[in-house]
């Protein structure tokens, strides 16, 4: 079972689209407010929260009909999860949705709740790979949640300044996290 700093790691990496999407509403922004930054943290790290899961349910279903193997399965989903992160963000990554508010406008949560579904569906296939190592879900889920949430808020307070130049880069380290995790998992098997 992984440690907290384990699912720390795999928090920070899992939330780096939804940094990326913060950055950019941040830089689109005329004016930041902390409150706008908070709820849209909120909502990115809700849904990060969510959908692990929804993949832990799924793996906990099939793990006795693969529980010989799930080691390989673990390292071959975050291997694929972290290569297609990095791959993406070489290629220049997909635009986040538009996540852009008015002044004097809430945001569209509606638009906003899309965009943060849309980021954190590799959670779901990374929960599958929790329910393979019997990790507590309910730890697993506060910790990316909560990760997720505080990197999304300082994503949209930071891209004032540094916009979405950063967004690519932090892509490419998070997809890098996950393949080391998922060769972690796989040595620590083989070698026990």
């Amino acid at each position: 079972m992984p440690g907290i700093f384990t699912l720390g790691a795999l928090g920070a990496s899992l939330s780096v689209d939804a940094f990326a999407a913060a950055l950019s509403k941040g830089a689109e922004q005329p004016k930041v407010r902390w409150s706008d930054a908070v709820r849209v943290g909120l909502v990115f790290g809700f849904f990060e929260a969510l959908t692990p899961a929804i993949g832990w349910l799924l793996g906990y279903l099939v793990n006795d009909w693969i529980a010989d193997w799930d080691h390989w399965v673990a390292f071959f989903l975050l291997l694929g999860i972290g290569g297609h992160m990095v791959l993406q963000a070489l290629r220049g990554g997909e635009k986040p949705a538009e996540l852009s508010v008015a002044a004097g406008q809430k945001p569209n949560y509606v638009r906003l709740s899309l965009t943060a579904i849309a980021t954190s569906i590799d959670a779901a296939a990374v929960g599958v790979t929790l329910a393979l190592m019997d990790v507590n879900i309910w730890i697993a889920c506060l910790v990316i949640g909560g990760t997720t949430s505080f990197v999304a808020t300082g994503g949209v307070l930071l891209g004032k300044r540094v916009g979405s130049y950063l967004g690519n880069y932090a892509t490419v380290i998070g997809g890098i996290v996950l393949a080391v995790i998922g060769s972690s998992i796989l040595y620590q098997h083989l070698t026990a």
